[in-house]
C-alpha cells in the first residue's frame, strides 16, 4: 500500500466515522443518566429523511437539518416519556423507535416525493458542500505534510469537524462541569440525587434530549453531507455500531472517538479493496468484504473489550419512595 491508498483510506475513515461518533456520543449521555437506548438507528434514519425532504424543498440545508434534529429530539422525548414517566421498558421502547422510524420515513417520502421512499437528489446550498483549508493547494505541493494537510485535513464538510470536536467537549461537560457530574450520578445512584433535593427524571429527560441532538447531527449529515439525498434505511446498521462502539469504550469519550475511527477505518477497508485476489483461492466474494466491518465488529467485542460495566442504575426506572 502507498502513501498516496493510505491517504485516501484515511480520509474515507473520516467521512465514515462521523455519525458514528454522533451516534455513540448520544448513546453515552444518554446511558450515562441511566437511560439505555437502542433507538439510535431509528432517531438517526428520522433526522436524516426530514433534513433531506426539507432541504429538497426549501433549497436551504440549514432547515433541512433543523428540522431533521427537531424530529430526532421528538422521538427521544418519546422515548423518554416511555422510559421515564411511565417506566417502560428501555429496550422494547428503543425496538420501537426503530421500526417506527423505518416505516414512517419510507410512507411519508413515498407520499411526498413519489420516487419510492427516496428523496430527490440535493446539490447547491440544499446540502453541506467541503470546506477547504487556507492555502491547501499550495501546502499540497510539499511532499508527504502537504497531502496529509491538503487531501486528509482538508475538504470534509462542517458536520465532520463537528463531530471531531464534539468528543472533548462531551469529556469536558460530563467530566468538569456540574451538570456533568449529576448527570453521571443520576446514571450510578439515582436515591443519592434525589435525596439531595434534584430531579432525576428532569435530569434523564435532559440526557435523552441531547442523545436526541446528536442523532439528530448524524443523521443530518449522512443525507445532506456525506450522501446527496435519503434513500430508504439509510442508515444501515450504524446505530448499532455506535452502540458496539460505545461498549468497546466502556462509556468513556475519548475511548468512543478511538472506538468510532477504528470501525470507520474497517468500513473504508472494505470498501476501498472490494476485489481481492488471493493466491490459492482465488476473487475473495464482494459480500464477504461487505460483512468484514461487522464481522470484525462482533470479534473485536467477543475477544478484546474484556469485562464492560455499564452505568449501574441503567435500564431500570427510578420509583420514588414515599
Amino acid at each position: 500500500m502507498d502513501f498516496a491508498t493510505l491517504i485516501q483510506i484515511l480520509d474515507s475513515m473520516l467521512r465514515l466515522s462521523a455519525p458514528l461518533i454522533f451516534a455513540c456520543l448520544a448513546g453515552l449521555f444518554s446511558e450515562r443518566a441511566g437511560i439505555f437506548d437502542i433507538g439510535l438507528e431509528g432517531k438517526m434514519l428520522a433526522s436524516a429523511f426530514f433534513s433531506a425532504a426539507v432541504a429538497a424543498s426549501t433549497g436551504s440545508v440549514w432547515a433541512g437539518m433543523a428540522c431533521g434534529v427537531f424530529a430526532s429530539m421528538v422521538l427521544a422525548a418519546l422515548h423518554g416519556a416511555a422510559s421515564i414517566t411511565f417506566r417502560g421498558n428501555q429496550l422494547i421502547s428503543g425496538v420501537a423507535i426503530n421500526f417506527f422510524a423505518s416505516g414512517m420515513t419510507a410512507l411519508i417520502g413515498q407520499n411526498w416525493f413519489k420516487l419510492g421512499g427516496r428523496t430527490p437528489s440535493l446539490s447547491g446550498d440544499s446540502r453541506f458542500l467541503p470546506l477547504e483549508w487556507p492555502l491547501a493547494e499550495t501546502i499540497g505541493a510539499i511532499p508527504l505534510v502537504g497531502s496529509v494537510y491538503s487531501e486528509l485535513l482538508s475538504g470534509h464538510t462542517l458536520l465532520v469537524y463537528v463531530a471531531l470536536l464534539a468528543a472533548p467537549v462531551s469529556w469536558w461537560v460530563l467530566f468538569r462541569t456540574r451538570f456533568g457530574l449529576r448527570l453521571r450520578a443520576v446514571g450510578e445512584n439515582p436515591e443519592a440525587v434525589d435525596t439531595g433535593g434534584l430531579s432525576v427524571a428532569g435530569l434523564r429527560y435532559r440526557a435523552t434530549l441531547i442523545c436526541g441532538l446528536l442523532c439528530g447531527l448524524g443523521g443530518a449529515y449522512l443525507s445532506t453531507g456525506f450522501a446527496a439525498g435519503f434513500i430508504r434505511d439509510m442508515t444501515a446498521g450504524k446505530g448499532f455500531i455506535a452502540l458496539a462502539a460505545l461498549i468497546f469504550a466502556k462509556w468513556r469519550p475519548g475511548y468512543a472517538l478511538f472506538a468510532c475511527l477504528l470501525f470507520g477505518l474497517l468500513e473504508a477497508i472494505a470498501i476501498r479493496f472490494q476485489s481481492i485476489e488471493i493466491s490459492g483461492v482465488g476473487t475473495v466474494p464482494l459480500q464477504l468484504m461487505q460483512a468484514l466491518p461487522y464481522i470484525l465488529t462482533v470479534i473485536i467485542l467477543a475477544g478484546f473489550v474484556g469485562r464492560a460495566i455499564p452505568p449501574r442504575a441503567g435500564g431500570e426506572p427510578y420509583i420514588k419512595e414515599r
